[in-house]
């Protein structure tokens, strides 16, 4: 799997040339770093290029890297006195993150005719206002994934003919997959007896956002004897 992995890797830089920033193999997975400005002509190229054929697109999802190798889950490593805490954000790269931009967006590909998956990404240049290009003039079915990371990340999809929500009421506020959307909403809906209908009204609990994972003492992760310590 690892060398069908590395041959795509190759031919997708050969093909693609100065259209990737980055190809990377890894666990017998191909990803293309794109940058925005020559996404589409990217995309075109693996769904037309004999070599390559990427007929279809089968998913697009966005990803929030706020925070991303900063927390306490970091390294993932373990061992018989506990877990990784990770590193301090004073010492992380691009201020906080391994990524240079905190969203991107993530296109799945499948060439039915070669039997091969691909995967592009596409990162937002503005943390602020995450924009990147539509590439439904390239597949068709992107219609309602883009809609779908637009709703969830606020990812704003240039030349989608039609971007509005897609899960939440269109009376929603935010974004609720972002990193820093509070757990409680900002809003809640009820039914209102005397008007006879739902309302929406600002959320009555205390907000916070998702909270890290803590690990508590554990005797699992504690060596021989250290109770008589």
């Amino acid at each position: 799997m690892t060398e069908a992995a590395n041959r795509l890797a190759e031919q997708a830089r050969e093909i693609l040339g100065d259209k990737v920033n980055e190809c990377l193999v890894d666990r017998g997975e191909v990803t293309l770093i794109v940058p925005r400005v020559r996404l589409i002509e990217a995309c075109t190229q693996l769904r037309d290029a004999g070599g390559l054929g990427f007929e279809e697109l089968i998913d697009v999802c966005g990803i929030d890297y706020a925070d991303y190798g900063v927390d306490e889950w970091d390294t993932g490593s373990a061992a018989d006195t506990g877990f990784s805490r990770g590193v301090s954000r004073e010492s992380a790269t691009h201020g906080g993150t391994a990524h240079p931009h905190r969203f991107a967006a993530v296109y799945h590909l499948l060439s039915i005719s070669n039997n091969q998956r691909i995967r592009v990404r596409c990162y937002a240049e503005n943390d602020d206002f995450p924009v990147v290009d539509s590439v439904i003039g390239v597949w068709r079915s992107a219609d309602w994934f883009e809609r779908e990371a637009f709703d969830m990340y606020g990812i704003v999809f240039e030349g989608h003919p039609d971007l509005r929500r897609l899960l939440t009421d269109y009376g929603f506020i935010g974004h609720p997959f972002r990193k820093d959307f509070p757990v409680s909403g900002h809003v809640e809906m009820r039914y209102d007896a005397v008007k006879k209908r739902t309302v929406y009204e600002p959320v009555t609990i205390e907000p916070r956002v998702t909270q890290p994972r803590i690990i508590r003492e554990d005797k699992r992760y504690q060596q021989p004897g250290a109770d008589d310590a």
